[in-house]
């Protein structure tokens, strides 16, 4: 939106608010001047031309209108604690109303008799319907000065509530604002020229109109324009960004494919690579080659092969004489991949090494040693790469697995102290939907690994309910008989008395009394063991020692177990579709045939039932993804809040992607004709760019 002396205005000089009042709105909503205001969008209308009759009324229903007249009025108990009570009927019945606050003023109005609107969200209490609060005007007032037919209902918190801010609160605060916004000149920022190609509604128009609509389609042009401004300042922004790093920034130029990476390749690849693996090295090479930092990431599904490509990329580096390192954000994914580098290096003469917290003093001072004279090839981590006192010779690439752990700056304090910036691999085994790639990770160029290695059998999944224990008891225990292992795993570690889920513990105990020992040993594992006790438990499973491996998300990465053929989920509609597409990718990792079994309660809803039937109908990651992001909206997209990280107040990217693809080819066709955006009629896009680096999209909360 642009920025001018009106709408920059302090929200506690608007009529009716103040100081107390701007400090709630401010620490609620984050409403701090006139602009804020403005941008705190509806996010549902109602129709307010529509009056419902008494017998259609349900609980279930959202805010409605109904039309009658009021034949019983009663007070009851005293003093503060005296309630009003009404009863409204119509030709078709009757319904109670209650006001608990203001009740003198509505005793008037009702006393005066005649027709009421009324209008209020039902609920029922004591199996009677009732409507608390309803919102009350005599039939002829509402005739003389009908309300808008489509009104808006605003988001709201409990405390907001408590100090009189409700959602006609905030609608009465727009309706004295948008009084003024009437005589406000409000510049627009987007070219003329780009308004009439894509014929958009003024800025002005559209914020009139999205708090207050004409009609359906004047709310339709409103929410299109703004929804079309977010995508599109924020494209704009990153794209810019991403053409000027190209432009500035210098990288090491990787010249030669050598011998340690045809070696590898020719003599040592532990299967052929499939065509998509094949595709990203070529990508890398070429990046890598330009004299330019690569920025790449490279997304794919559990099993793919992305640990593989990330090797060859930093056997790119050693044949061009740099280091190479890897970041991972556990240390039990850390120590996996330490694990796997470790063999792909058998025969190669590399020295390897891991630096994690827990990494003992002595050996660390060891590492860092060696590291600074360049013995270490490949150093791999956790967060403990990063510290002022890891000193790389000659850091040639740095490779970041599930980098939507790790802060732009986290990432960056790995080659700040770097005379020439190594090239990036940032990877993820979360397959991205692409209107969430092209708008968390706009700037980077993105590979997909969209096949799995040779040999390897789709996992097998069930929906399976608790009434069916029995069987999958049955089941278990002839995978075991054949020698294979299982995954049994928990949303929660110990008892909620909010929740009714079974728990690990519990769990735990019931598996140890169904499968006792000797005949059966199993492991346990969990967030709350200390680490050198986690080690050790996944060690034995590892090892084959235990076969059944009892566990809560911890084991979501980093556990690689080739003869664990099982993976048991427990109260399966708990979890959330990416997570339980990365908890299936634990088997399936061998040759053998492997199962997943989805366990529910007997009565699940509409929601989550679709959920786990997105997971039985299919094992592809990216379609699993679309549909978490249609089902999840703009709520929590991997585990945050979409709008907190990347500024969005009315766009959704589960249902405007149109918009946003729109926006992105737009945005690449401005900086095509004007990367600098230094022409006249491109002033006021710099403008946009401005503000959108003034509240940062925060990165550090994706996780």
């Amino acid at each position: 939106m642009p920025q001018t002396g009106f709408l920059d205005t302090k929200i506690e000089f608007l009529k009716g608010v103040g100081p107390a009042r701007a400090q709630v709105l401010g620490e609620e909503y984050g409403i701090v001047t006139f602009s804020d205001l403005l941008e705190h969008y509806p996010f549902r209308y109602v129709d307010r031309t529509r009056f419902y009759k008494v017998r259609e009324v349900s609980p279930q229903m959202p805010s409605i209108q109904l039309k009658g007249r009021i034949t019983g009025l009663r007070t009851m108990g005293k003093q503060r604690a005296a309630r009003l009570m009404a009863r409204l009927e119509d030709p078709t019945g009757s319904i109670e109303l209650i006001w608990f606050r203001g009740t003198s003023y509505i005793k008037d109005l009702l006393s005066k008799g005649g027709e009421f609107i009324v209008f209020g969200k039902p609920t029922l209490f004591q199996d009677k319907l009732n409507i608390a609060h309803p919102e009350l005007e005599a039939a002829t007032d509402h005739q003389a000065v009908a309300p808008p037919p489509l009104q808006a209902l605003y988001p709201t918190t409990e405390k907001s509530k408590a100090k009189k801010l409700d959602s006609r609160a905030l609608l009465r605060l727009q309706k004295t604002l948008h009084a003024r916004l009437a005589n406000e000149f409000i510049p627009d920022l987007l070219p003329a020229y780009l308004a009439r190609e894509l014929k958009l509604v003024n800025t002005k128009q559209a914020l009139m109109d999205v708090h207050f609509p004409r009609d359906e389609q004047a709310l339709m042009r409103a929410k299109f324009r703004l929804k079309f401004d977010e995508f599109f300042t924020l494209q704009l922004r990153m794209l810019q960004s991403k053409v000027s790093r190209a432009e500035k920034i210098q990288g090491y130029r990787f010249s030669m494919v050598g011998d340690l990476f045809n070696i590898f390749y020719k003599e040592k690849l532990p299967f052929e690579l499939t065509g998509a693996q094949k595709k990203v090295i070529r990508e890398i090479r070429q990046d890598t080659g330009t004299g330019k930092q690569m920025n790449r990431l490279v997304q794919g599904d559990v099993g793919c092969g992305k640990t593989l490509v990330a090797f060859m990329s930093m056997l790119l580096a050693i044949d061009n004489g740099y280091t190479a390192c890897m970041m991972a954000p556990t240390e039990i994914l850390a120590r996996q991949h330490n694990q796997t580098i470790r063999r792909f290096c058998n025969d190669l003469g590399l020295e390897t090494a891991i630096l994690t917290g827990t990494t003992p003093s002595r050996d660390r001072k060891a590492i860092l040693k060696r590291l600074s004279a360049g013995e270490i090839h490949i150093l791999t981590g956790t967060h403990a790469l990063i510290e002022d006192s890891v000193v790389f010779h000659k850091l040639g690439l740095s490779v970041i697995d599930e980098q939507h752990r790790f802060g732009v700056e986290q990432r960056a304090r790995l080659w700040s102290r770097q005379p020439v910036p190594p090239h990036v691999l940032v990877m993820t085994a979360t397959p991205i939907p692409r209107t969430l790639a092209m708008t968390l990770y706009g700037d980077l160029d993105v590979s997909v690994i969209d096949e799995l290695p040779p040999g390897r059998k789709p996992v097998t999944t069930k929906l399976v309910f608790e009434s069916r224990r029995l069987q999958v008891n049955g089941f278990i225990k002839k995978q075991i008989q054949a020698g294979r292992q299982v995954y049994i795993v928990y949303p929660l570690i110990s008892e909620s008395e909010k929740l009714d889920y079974k728990n690990l513990m519990e769990g735990y105990d019931a598996l140890c009394r169904d499968f006792p020992a000797p005949g059966y040993r199993t492991s346990v594992v969990h967030g709350r063991m200390k680490p050198a006790d986690r080690e050790a438990e996944m060690k034995r499973f590892v090892e084959g020692k235990t076969q059944i491996m009892v566990a809560t998300t911890v084991i979501e990465v980093g556990v690689d177990v080739p003869n664990a053929t099982v993976m048991i989920i427990e109260s399966a509609e708990r979890f959330g579709l990416s997570q339980l597409h990365q908890l299936r990718g634990r088997v399936g990792r061998g040759a053998d045939a492997s199962t997943c079994m989805l366990m529910a309660g007997d009565d699940i809803g509409r929601e989550a039932r679709e959920r786990l039937q997105t997971m039985v109908r299919t094992n592809d990651g990216f379609e699993i993804a679309e549909t978490d992001l249609r089902l999840r909206g703009p709520g929590d997209i991997q585990g945050t809040q979409q709008s907190g990280i990347v500024g969005l107040k009315i766009a959704d990217l589960g249902k405007d992607k149109a918009i946003l693809e729109l926006a992105r080819s737009t945005a690449t066709r401005i900086l095509d004709k004007d990367p600098g955006l230094s022409l006249k009629v491109h002033a006021g896009l710099q403008h946009m760019i401005r503000r959108n680096q003034e509240a940062p999209v925060r990165w550090e909360q994706v996780s």
